[in-house]
């Protein structure tokens, strides 16, 4: 297995993990929201691990970008990712905000990415399900 085949595998992979964290994520800021709960370190690092799983996977899927043939459909993507990736890091706007306010805003912002990542995702061929070069 060559060095970009065993990458690409790792995106994949990693892909999965953001999926569950997300879910994750969603379900914990939403009843924080709805419960009017406090705002705990277990949230923020809930956030920051959430939002370091995007940087790794940007971080892979740029190498990727310069081992694998620069294909139309993989530099959409990567500009999408990119897009997304970034606003992810809006989320230290509102570390000083009262709790529901970061909880309603931290579900929010996740959505947001969602939706933008299921835009770069389209742009590929293989969409969710697959890992071809």
């Amino acid at each position: 297995m060559d060095f970009s085949s065993l990458l690409l595998m790792l995106h994949s992979i990693n892909r999965w993990l953001i999926v569950l964290i997300t879910l994750l994520a969603l379900i914990k800021f939403a009843l924080g929201y709805f419960k009017k709960q406090e705002f705990t370190r277990t949230d923020g690092r809930i956030m920051s691990f959430w939002t370091g799983l995007l940087d790794l996977q940007l971080i892979m899927g740029i190498i990727l970008l310069f081992t694998l043939p620069p294909l139309r459909y993989r530099l959409e993507h990567g500009v999408i990712m990119i897009l997304a990736v970034s606003l992810a890091h809006i989320n230290r706007r509102w570390r000083n905000a009262e709790p529901t306010i970061k909880f309603r805003n931290y579900a929010l912002l996740i959505l947001v990415i969602v939706l933008l990542v299921g835009v770069g995702v389209a742009a590929l061929p293989q969409g969710w399900l697959g890992h071809s070069a």
